[in-house]
């Protein structure tokens, strides 16, 4: 993050949903997905150059994820995009969807499959996996902290039991709203409502 800039590029998601809650992006940046919580839906996008915004477009494609959770915070992907697994505040759960056709959203299912973190944090706000989906970090609005979990199946949220790990980030940031792995595992970056700011953490 110290050698951070602004390329000045930003794409709207408005016309979409206007409380976009979270976004995620496949391994090659060709595809991305918001998250909307006024829709309760994710929406898919195409980016022609991979990761570069100034050359993204909607697909005309959502999913709707409002059967499952009234409050959507955040998603997340399995690597190869055929898992996907949505953290709905109003219930505190993670719910797991299956892809039949990797990131694409028009072959989406609800797998009936989730997981509560309501026992760690009542306002949980974002869900990540590691590389394998054999562990899952949980970041609480209430605690404020990041919460570890295992699952000895990976991305089966059938599996899933809690590590009793956790780590506060509450030094940083009393309203901490998102969080990102790199793909080794080894940096952890929390992003807080009340700085503003993107942190980052070395595991």
């Amino acid at each position: 993050l110290s050698t951070a800039s602004y390329d000045s590029v930003s794409f709207s998601v408005s016309s979409q949903d206007s409380g976009p809650a979270s976004i995620e992006f496949s391994p090659l940046g060709t595809k991305m997905f918001m998250l909307g919580f006024g829709s309760s839906n994710v929406h898919q996008y195409t980016l022609s150059s991979g990761f570069d915004l100034s050359t993204a477009s909607y697909d005309s494609v959502s999913f709707s994820v409002s059967s499952q959770d009234s409050g959507p915070a955040s998603i997340e992907f399995s690597p190869l995009g055929t898992k996907m697994f949505m953290l709905g505040f109003g219930s505190s759960n993670v719910h797991q969807y299956t892809l039949s056709s990797g990131f694409d959203l028009s072959t989406a299912s609800y797998d009936s499959v989730s997981f509560s973190v309501s026992s760690q944090d009542s306002v949980p706000m974002h869900a990540a996996f590691s590389v394998s989906g054999t562990k899952m970090y949980m970041l609480g609005f209430n605690t404020p902290a990041v919460h570890q979990y295992t699952l000895s199946s990976g991305f089966d949220l059938s599996t899933v039991t809690y590590d009793n790990v956790s780590f506060s980030v509450n030094s940083q940031d009393t309203q901490p709203s998102g969080l990102a792995f790199s793909p080794s595992g080894s940096g952890m970056f929390m992003v807080g409502r009340s700085s503003d700011k993107i942190y980052q953490y070395s595991t």
